[in-house]
Formats: structure tokens, sequence, C-alpha cells
């Protein structure tokens, strides 16, 4: 099973060991098609069975301390705090904690996935961050909740939507020029009246910058074009979902 383990370059050594953080991929698992591979999301239309048989895989392989929190994502801008108590239908974009061996997680297939964590290793967050979230300040909210300041955070970017097949519309590219004009390096015209490239990463890391973050790394991979190994919801329609993750261990 393919693991991509978060990158936080400038995180000190000894605060790397009691992270762990990463992404899974579509490879492996059991889900048949459209799903096919490791999809761990129970709403998309996969069997029950062979999405509970996935998360499992996940839990083997990586060996969690425990079962991840599995958050309702509606493209909100609501973080909670883990642990909290169990519901199936939590609705929140993000979620965040003090407490070791608490798993945050947020499902992806082409929405940017963010996992936080604090220079000291004693606090941790995952943002299910779209273009809705970012323009409605999820990563603000997300950052508001922790005791750190912004400068002693270190931010992940994981696998999302590459700028050359994430196409939106004019009103997209209005909201964001009207939240900040800086933004207009994020988009680029198409040949189609009123139609933009969004470059869903710099818009993340722009936000990050602005809000005080200084330590940023990741945003190498596109979902859509990466078809063997990840899932896109815009370049497959009904399809799985990745699943990312950040604890302390």
């Amino acid at each position: 099973m393919k693991w991509i383990s978060a990158d936080f370059p400038n995180l000190s050594s000894k605060i790397k060991k009691r992270i762990c953080a990463g992404t899974s991929t579509r490879l492996d698992g059991v889900s048949k098609a459209p799903f096919n591979g490791l999809n761990v999301a129970t709403h998309v239309g996969d069997d029950l069975s062979s999405v509970m048989a996935n998360r499992a895989l996940l839990r083997e392989e990586l060996n969690f301390p425990s079962e991840p929190y599995w958050l309702n994502q509606t493209h909100t801008n609501t973080v909670v705090e883990l642990p909290y108590e169990y519901r199936p239908y939590l609705e929140a974009d993000a979620s965040y904690t003090f407490l070791t061996k608490t798993l945050c997680a947020v499902m992806t297939a082409d929405c940017l996935p963010l996992l936080l964590v604090d220079n000291t290793g004693t606090q941790v967050a995952a943002i299910h961050a779209g273009w809705r979230g970012l323009a409605n300040g999820i990563i603000a909210k997300t950052l508001a909740k922790f005791t750190a300041q912004a400068q002693d955070l270190h931010v992940y970017m994981g696998p999302a939507i590459g700028q050359s097949a994430f196409e939106v519309g004019q009103d997209v590219f209005d909201y964001f020029q009207q939240l900040n004009p800086i933004f207009s390096r994020c988009f680029e015209s198409k040949k189609i009246p009123q139609k933009y490239s969004a470059n869903i990463y710099e818009i993340a890391k722009i936000q990050l910058e602005l809000l005080g973050v200084k330590f940023i790394s990741g945003g190498e991979h596109c979902t859509f074009e990466q078809n063997d190994q990840f899932y896109s919801y815009r370049r497959d329609g009904q399809t799985g979902r990745m699943v990312s993750i950040i604890w302390i261990d």
C-alpha cells in the first residue's frame, strides 16, 4: 500500500519523531469499479463492506493507535476539537487536537488537504480546503484554534487538483479578487469567456502567508492528471476518496 508521508522540512528532528502524518492513494484496497482501489469514503456509493475493509487495511498497515475521526465534510468553515462525542454525521471541514494518539482526518478527491503542526509538536490539525472553504476562511478559523503563533506553525499541502485541470467561473475569480487583489495571480484566463484556471495550492499558500505562516511544504501533485494514484471528482464524477491524517504519537 502506498502512503505519501507529509514532509515538514523545517520541523526539528526531535518533534518529527512525535508526529505521524500523510495521505493515502487509491492504490491497493478492495473496492470495485468505479471506486477501484483504496476508497475510504462511505458517502460515495461504494459497497460499505469494501470501505470498512479499506479502512481496516489502513489501520493495520500504518499501525493507527485509534480510529480516525471521520467528518461529514460539506465545504463549510466549521472547525471542531477532538475528541468529540461520536456522532456519525458531525458536519465540519477541519479538526484539531492537543491529545496524543488522536487522529485528525479529512477526505479529498481534488480539494486540498492541509496538515498542520506547531513547533513543539503539542497540537495538530487537518483541513479540507475546497475553494468554498478557502473563500470562507477555513484556514484562518483553524489557525485561530492554535495556542502557538502562526510563525511557529508548519503546514503540509497534500495532493489536490492542479491548475491546468481546475476550471472555475467568473464568480469564483471575482470573489477572491474582492477578498484581496493579490489572488489575481492564482488565476489564468481561458479561451472560453469568463472561465479561469485556478491554482488552489497558490490560493492556500497566499492565505497562509498573509496569516503569518512561514513553513509551508508539499503541493507537488495533481489528483486529476495522476489518475493511477489518486481519485478525482472532476475527472471521474462518481469516485472514491483519499484520506489525509495527522496525529501526535
